[in-house]
């Protein structure tokens, strides 16, 4: 993310402005969003043509500039955009205010956003920024006959490829250097800035000596870590040991994964935790907070017209701060963000029992 502007806004908002580069990016700017803020962007709409002279074709796109104030966005992570709903409250053509109007927002498109900003919203901006000088980091897991390659992203990991194939004697039998062959093809072609190798027992390191012998440009990127699966489990290993954190400092599904860990170990030992939405507004009450996990999509949900909850979800996260304790909001595309969905969206580890 690239914030070019920051300025003051009538009534105590802030306009920023600024550049998403990235997927990642696109995703933040989902949870930072509001119905009620105000984005300016260039766009295309259909203009209807008045002449009598010419054949109704539809009308026409033509380029301008438009503010809409929020109704909705939508996060396309396989079509590379945010689309942003609402309604034209200026235009570089007067004739379209009042309409409705979806703006689609690709990497590199410049917008403004303007808004009353919460704190966890800048805090997000501020990642975004930061994270743009993380590497780029992909996780191979593999196992005898099997391998999969996930890539790590602000918004998750996703699961790029995977391979199967019989390994051993036999005339059908599919040798090893094939399915060696085809994975470090398909790594390659990622482009990765570092490279995790990791997996059950000795095939990491047999794949790890394929790759020294037959494509030593890559081996540099490698650091490889024992895990007792492979896949999704085996992803949720590496992150959990912190082998992501070494070469992508600060990233935020490898501290997802340590605290939904640490709560779930608490409540197998019954203290200094809460979870649920009543349990965790009586910790607030008590100052008992030492750290709150909110899921994004709850927090949206409870931010908007769909809240359920008895209290003021912002009022609880700012009393949270105030009395010393942490905030963290979790990524509903990530495994941790489940798990704690099963909770009721929002927990909170606690520095003393209740009860």
């Amino acid at each position: 993310m690239r914030i070019t502007s920051r300025e003051p806004a009538e009534g105590r908002r802030e306009r920023i402005t600024l550049v998403p580069e990235t997927l990642d990016d696109l995703w933040h700017l989902t949870y930072v969003l509001e119905p009620g803020d105000f984005v300016a962007a260039d766009t295309t709409r259909r203009i209807q043509r008045n002449d009598d002279q010419m054949r109704d074709t539809g009308g026409e796109r033509e380029h301008m500039h438009v503010t809409l104030k929020v109704e909705e966005t939508e996060f396309h992570k396989f079509s590379n955009r945010l689309r942003i709903s609402g309604i034209i409250e200026s235009a570089s053509r007067e004739d379209q205010l009042g309409q409705h109007h979806t703006v689609n927002v690709e990497e590199n498109k410049e917008l403004t956003i303007e808004k009353f900003w919460k704190p966890d919203q800048l805090d997000r901006l501020e990642e975004a920024e930061e994270a743009t000088e993380n590497a780029d980091v992909a996780i191979v897991t593999v196992e005898e006959g099997k391998a999969h390659i996930h890539t790590v992203a602000q918004y998750g990991t996703e699961e790029r490829a995977e391979f199967t194939g019989t390994t051993g004697k036999g005339e059908f039998a599919r040798g090893r250097d094939e399915l060696f062959a085809e994975l470090t093809s398909a790594v390659e072609r990622l482009d990765a800035d570092a490279i995790i190798l990791a997996g059950p027992g000795f095939t990491k390191q047999d794949a790890l000596d394929y790759i020294e012998e037959n494509t030593r440009d890559l081996t540099e990127k490698i650091t490889t870590v024992d895990t007792s699966a492979v896949g999704d489990r085996g992803v949720h290993e590496v992150l959990k040991r912190g082998a992501v954190e070494e070469v992508q400092k600060d990233t935020r599904i490898a501290k997802e994964a340590e605290l939904i860990d640490e709560l779930t170990k608490r409540i197998g030992e019954g203290p200094k935790v809460a979870y649920g939405a009543e349990q965790v507004q009586k910790a607030a009450d008590f100052g008992a907070i030492e750290h709150l996990l909110i899921l994004d999509e709850r927090l949206r949900e409870e931010r908007g017209a769909e809240g359920e909850w008895a209290f003021d979800v912002n009022e609880l996260i700012t009393t949270t701060e105030q009395k010393g304790g942490d905030v963290t909001v979790f990524s509903s595309e990530f495994a941790p963000g489940d798990q704690l969905a099963g909770f009721g969206g929002i927990a909170a580890l606690l520095r003393y029992r209740l009860e």
